[in-house]
């Protein structure tokens, strides 16, 4: 039976930038979810410093809590060489922090969708980066997820590999069984096409999966294409409670089921509160028993 992690959607800010929170606080929070664990961010202060990394998985395991995942944003779509060797040097360091943690998948994504790359351009960049990756993921023991993605918190632009078929065409060409999917079915909605077209092509390369429900406050999917050239998401775009937004949970799951699939679901909610959270995961606990009992 798949296992529940959360994502600390709701204080991003707090614990990445202001400092206002700190990880134990947020862990030993989370601790009363009912959960089993938790997917961590690379761009947590409390995780900058390695030598905090076993105090950290300390804290986790105190809260019978496991920090199964990592989320980290690789920009493998720079058009200068250097800039990418750093991105693959962070997300080799990403890939220590991992496992440090006891986690056993590292998010890798394609990059930003620079307006001067050509999709050729952004698929092989990516493919030569990741590559560059995968000898250091098996050596730790680690898996890479590549998400289905739309923009990290903290981008210009969105995601190069946002749309289905480019999203196919380099999970196609990453062959390795040190890499996986991490499929999240609101991001497609937010390209404008259909989550469950997308899962029924790479359900077999789906290991961990992303849980939320996205709507938008105003406005349609177009509207929200001229907003997308700006740092962070477009104000228009919200994190709805899981269950009550645009995504067939009962179907994704009869596939994911029908597949196999017994990986880790880490969910991003609760942006409108903690009681949000709380809710999204008795609904998911409820999903969960019905399509895996």
């Amino acid at each position: 039976m798949p296992k529940l992690a959360a994502f600390p959607k709701l204080y991003m800010d707090e614990l990445c930038i202001h400092g206002t929170m700190t990880l134990r606080e947020w862990i030993e929070k989370a601790a009363l979810l009912d959960i089993d664990g938790l997917e961590m961010y690379t761009g947590l202060l409390d995780l900058k410093d390695p030598a905090k990394w076993s105090e950290t998985k300390k804290i986790a395991d105190d809260n019978d809590l496991l920090l199964p995942m990592m989320c980290a944003s690789p920009d493998f779509t720079h058009p200068d060489p250097a800039f990418r060797q750093q991105q693959v040097d962070h997300e080799k360091f990403c890939i220590d922090m991992t496992a440090a943690l006891g986690g056993q998948y590292c998010r890798v994504l394609s990059g930003q969708r620079r307006p001067e790359v050509s999709r050729e351009q952004g698929i092989n960049y990516t493919v030569e980066c990741i590559q560059a990756c995968l000898p250091h993921a098996k050596a730790a023991g680690v898996t890479l997820i590549l998400e289905n993605h739309y923009k990290d918190n903290y981008w210009q632009f969105p995601e190069f590999a946002q749309y289905t078929d480019v999203f196919c065409d380099l999970v196609s060409r990453l062959n390795d069984p040190n890499f996986g999917v991490n499929y999240d079915p609101s991001n497609t909605i937010l390209a404008g096409e259909d989550p469950l077209v997308l899962l029924e092509l790479v359900k077999t390369r789906v290991v961990t999966m992303h849980a939320s429900d996205r709507y938008l406050a105003d406005g349609t999917i177009e509207d929200l294409r001229k907003e997308e050239d700006s740092v962070g998401y477009a104000k228009r775009l919200r994190h709805g409670e899981i269950g009550k937004g645009m995504n067939d949970y009962d179907a994704i799951f009869s596939t994911l089921r029908g597949v196999g699939f017994n990986g880790w679901i880490s969910i991003e909610d609760g942006v409108d509160g903690f009681d949000q959270l709380e809710r999204s995961v008795a609904f998911l606990r409820t999903k969960i028993s019905q399509h895996w009992a």
